[in-house]
């Protein structure tokens, strides 16, 4: 596992900015911070999921949405995910907020996610170049599929991924588009 030292935003449950912290030390600690999760679609009304690196500080090895992260401090949300896309993921498109969301788990390791996460979605049909420190697989799936994927293998897709697709706010974006469903 390397050791990540940057800042991130820690909130309070309004989602205001109360302070900052080291991104280790504020998941050790369980602090409410602010974080973002990416769906990005292709022309094919296929999902773009990854399967995170094994030395990842947490849920190595596990399914999840395009990309995510934290926004580090004084960054705009939108501006982080559109940034954090491009670390990871090898390709920046056009964002669209879809909502946001609280929740908190703790891990294995006994590091907590406490976030305040904005989902956000995009559409990029172009080819890209993975960063092998961050993802160790990807694919395109339907949202039927994937659905189904996680319904009968849910050990294997993170925490929130679950949330997400279970929200209320994903399965009226994926209805208000028919041919993703």
């Amino acid at each position: 596992m390397s050791v990540d030292t940057t800042e991130i935003i820690l909130v309070n449950e309004s989602d205001e900015a109360v302070g900052s912290g080291e991104k280790l030390w504020v998941h050790q600690q369980g602090l409410l911070h602010r974080a973002f999760s990416v769906l990005i679609f292709n022309d094919n009304n296929e999902l773009l999921v990854h399967q995170r690196v094994l030395g990842k500080y947490h849920s190595g090895g596990l399914w999840t949405n395009t990309c995510c992260g934290h926004p580090n401090v004084d960054e705009d949300i939108k501006a982080a995910a559109e940034r954090r896309l491009g670390e990871e993921m090898g390709f920046t498109c056009n964002l669209d907020f879809l909502y946001k969301f609280h929740y908190k788990t703790t891990f294995e390791n006994q590091l907590t996610e406490n976030e305040i996460d904005y989902v956000f979605t995009g559409v990029y049909n172009d080819t890209f170049e993975v960063n092998p420190d961050e993802v160790l697989d990807y694919k395109w799936v339907t949202v039927t599929d994937i659905v189904e994927e996680v319904a009968n293998n849910q050990q294997d897709y993170t925490f929130w991924f679950k949330k997400i697709l279970k929200s209320e706010a994903f399965q009226e974006f994926v209805a208000a588009k028919p041919i993703l469903s």
